[in-house]
């Protein structure tokens, strides 16, 4: 059993982070000793809340650190074990994506993880979990390595998947004691891109909802309210949600639409909604704490995601812990979760005119919302309440 568990993000605190958050707080409440540690420090305008702020005094920072520093930090950790210091830089050369780019960068992934082992070893860290297959894991599997102790990985969209991450995938899993996926579909292209024998290693641990803490929905009268909370960027699909939305108000539907996030998308969205006409039905309020995205969500009748990539979306989560019924693309993650007309309405991504049809259909029919809303409450209560999504994953941390 790890005594003590280190966390290791690439930023934390980070807004779309929340639910690795939760699932720090269900640990603990299982009894098992967590210290959280990133890469980057949260720059000012991600900590938005005071739990922001108290994670952020909590957590130890691999950067920003003076080059001096680090090769201090690098040179204590080479005298004090030499054999183990030049195999663990050979390891992190053979770990990376071929180019003369990607050796420079495993150079650095290396040199943080020697800096990230030191304070690992100092706080008497003996297990290391990464969340995602990204650099952050690069400096977490050197820092494992160096240091002797063990390590793991949880799995989460395409991104760990698709190239280059993709290409590590099975060097991280050789080496890691177990790797958590949170969706049966990451754990198939894990298992795509792995040995068969190291398929025992992943197993299923859902992200999850805080129950407890999901505010009142909020009823209203009047025009249909739709929803979307993301990061305005390209894989996220606001500029086909605005068109699908265009034309289901064009087909008679009575709504506003409210997308929550930025991002570098929110000047094509903001062009794309005015070249519409839709200024006065679609508001842009920006990026919000946890809090106030939660309460946007309760506020609502619809929540819609137009992605093209996802895992399996906390967001989704959120709405149908609220009973506020989705409409979502179908891939990946999300049919684990978003069973067609049962607890919420799919459509083949990249369709707009299919998903204006859903939004049709949804925004026409009280009772379908309602029935979808109860439905999906009902399914995350069975799977996806945080502290039965996350024992699996205590489980191996205690096995």
């Amino acid at each position: 059993m790890a005594k003590r568990i280190g966390y290791l993000i690439s930023q934390y605190p980070a807004p779309s982070h929340t639910f690795i958050r939760r699932e720090i707080d269900a640990i603990r409440r299982a009894g098992l000793d967590i210290e959280t540690f990133s890469i980057r420090e949260p720059p000012e305008h991600d900590v938005l809340s005071d739990r922001d702020e108290r994670d952020r005094d909590e957590t130890w920072y691999v950067l920003p650190v003076s080059p001096l520093r680090l090769l201090r930090t690098n040179v204590r950790q080479l005298v004090r074990h030499p054999m183990r210091y030049v195999d663990t830089f050979a390891a992190s050369l053979r770990h990376r994506v071929p180019g003369s780019r990607s050796l420079v960068w495993a150079i650095f992934y290396f040199l943080e993880g020697m800096r990230l082992s030191r304070e690992l070893e100092r706080r008497g860290v003996d297990h290391l979990h990464d969340h995602f297959a990204n650099p952050a894991a690069h400096a977490g599997y050197a820092a494992v390595r160096y240091l002797g102790i063990g390590w793991s990985l949880t799995l989460h969209g395409l991104s760990d998947f698709d190239y280059p991450g993709g290409l590590l995938l099975e060097d991280k899993i050789r080496a890691a004691r177990f790797v958590a996926c949170v969706t049966h579909f990451g754990r198939a292209q894990a298992m795509r891109l792995s040995d068969p024998e190291l398929w025992q290693k992943l197993f299923i641990s859902r992200c999850g909802i805080e129950l407890d803490k999901i505010p009142s929905r909020e009823s209203h009268d009047g025009r249909l309210r739709i929803v979307c909370v993301g990061r305005l960027s390209p894989e996220k699909g606001q500029l086909g949600l605005i068109e699908a939305f265009k034309k289901a108000t064009d087909r008679g539907l009575d709504a506003n639409l409210t997308l929550v996030g930025d991002g570098p998308d929110q000047q094509r969205v903001e062009e794309k909604v005015r070249e519409y006409g839709l200024t006065d039905r679609i508001e842009m309020p920006g990026r919000k704490p946890e809090a106030e995205a939660l309460e946007a969500i309760a506020k609502s009748d619809v929540l819609v995601l137009a992605s093209f990539m996802e895992g399996l979306p906390v967001v989704l989560m959120e709405a149908l812990a609220l009973e506020v019924p989705v409409v979502a693309p179908c891939i990946a993650g999300i049919p684990e979760l978003i069973e067609d007309n049962v607890t919420g309405l799919l459509f083949s991504a990249g369709d707009w005119s299919e998903l204006a049809d859903q939004l049709v259909r949804i925004g026409a029919d009280p009772e379908l919302r309602q029935r979808l809303g109860r439905a999906g409450h009902q399914r995350i209560i069975d799977e996806f309440d945080i502290d039965r999504a996350v024992a699996p994953l205590i489980q191996h941390f205690r096995g």
